[in-house]
């Protein structure tokens, strides 16, 4: 049986893939080719999904791969600049914006193709309340600036060549496979070496989710309401809670059962941290159907039942 869904996804060997190729593999009707940086490893074998190692700045071999697939549906979620320390500037903005635009128009070369780029809410100018997919995408944050510029490069594109494009803005997000050297495994690292850990004031406003979570709101946009030709659109996934970083990290170390001493205002702000980066997701609920299921603090309980077993934590409740 030809599988009515080919959905070419890049960023596969992340935490977000891992998630995703669970959300698409399932599925009899899809066959998934997950396109990989040469260094990048797989997450092992997935019903209906293949693999390709392929470098991405190689705008030939890249077209050649997607023309040999003829995917219905690209979903480019791969990044530069998740992690510390962050790539130059420049690397990093080349990467972000000129493969986003390639693999767009990759899909402007592909008869129906769907383009999903996984854009970040960290794009947006500071409202000082919570961010709607209309407001200006406007922030000197080095990541978020890349993935803001190439958020409107491809909406143009895709406007001047008639492709259907979904935009996914997710805000933060954590579970298995969440870096190292992100939010809540440094947290779970300070609890297992037995050391404080050193924190901004924590008056900033944010917006976390479970991985899983993001990935089931990207499937829905895919699948559940996929987008008709020439349509374009643009969805945030997020909580929607205004909570204060200080009272969500004391909520998931307490739910938790975990023995850490936490030293907030230890260190200053991060350059051009935005102080209220919380979702407004009326969009992805009404036209989705999505919403957040899953307790963050169950989603922190799963990465360190996987990465930091000797802390035997507390297994707090899974859903919200």
């Amino acid at each position: 049986m030809n599988p009515s869904h080919r959905i070419l996804l890049t960023g596969a060997s992340g935490a977000l893939g891992y998630h995703l190729l669970h959300a698409m593999a399932a599925r009899e009707d899809t066959s998934v080719l997950g396109l990989l940086r040469a260094d990048s490893k797989t997450h092992g074998a997935f019903p209906n999904v293949d693999y390709c190692h392929i470098d991405f700045t190689g705008k030939e071999s890249v077209a050649r791969v997607v023309a040999d697939f003829r995917p219905t549906c690209i979903v480019h979620s791969a990044a530069s600049g998740l992690q510390f320390p962050r790539p130059q500037w420049f690397d990093l903005v080349r990467f972000n914006v000129e493969v986003s635009i390639g693999l767009c128009e990759c899909a402007a070369a592909t008869p129906g193709c769907h383009f999903v780029y996984i854009s970040t809410g960290l794009g947006y100018r500071d409202q000082d309340r919570p961010l709607r997919e209309s407001d200006p995408m406007d922030t000197l944050h080095p990541y978020g600036a890349s993935k803001a510029a190439a958020d409107l490069l491809v909406r143009s594109a895709a406007a001047e060549f008639n492709v259907p494009t979904t935009v996914i803005r997710p805000f933060s997000f954590t579970g298995p496979g969440d870096p190292p050297t992100r939010l809540f495994p440094a947290l779970l690292r300070a609890a297992a070496e037995r050391q404080a850990m050193d924190l901004s004031p924590g008056e900033q406003r944010r917006d976390h989710c479970a991985t899983a979570d993001i990935a089931a709101g990207i499937a829905a946009a895919v699948f559940a309401h996929p987008a008709s030709p020439g349509e374009q659109r643009a969805f945030n996934l997020g909580s929607g809670d205004p909570i204060t970083l200080r009272a969500m990290v004391e909520s998931v170390a307490s739910q938790l059962g975990l023995d850490v001493e936490l030293n907030f205002g230890a260190r200053a702000y991060a350059p051009h941290e935005p102080m209220h980066l919380v979702a407004d997701i009326t969009q992805a609920r009404e036209v989705l159907g999505w919403r957040p299921k899953i307790n963050l603090a169950y989603s922190v309980w799963e990465l360190a039942r996987a990465t930091r077993p000797e802390l035997k934590l507390k297994e707090p409740r899974r859903f919200l």
